[in-house]
């Protein structure tokens, strides 16, 4: 699963106790709703797309919001 170690970087923006917005991300993954970005992201950009996704109610906009940003980059 290639997107593993992506995923370990997400992991610890969310600290030691991820909630419903990592599983989302998570199973993201899993099912190809989300793909690791082409481009690669400085910390700075992925912790502020994951702050966005956060303020988020969860939905399926959010998450296609959140992809966006990680193929834009």
């Amino acid at each position: 699963m290639p997107y593993r170690w992506f995923l370990s970087r997400v992991q610890q923006l969310f600290g030691t106790d991820p909630d419903l917005h990592f599983q989302c991300i998570e199973d993201g993954f899993k099912t190809g709703k989300l793909k690791v970005p082409v481009q690669p992201m400085t910390d700075q950009e992925l912790a502020q797309a994951i702050r966005e996704f956060q303020s988020a109610p969860l939905s399926d906009e959010a998450l296609q919001k959140l992809r966006q940003r990680f193929e834009s980059g």
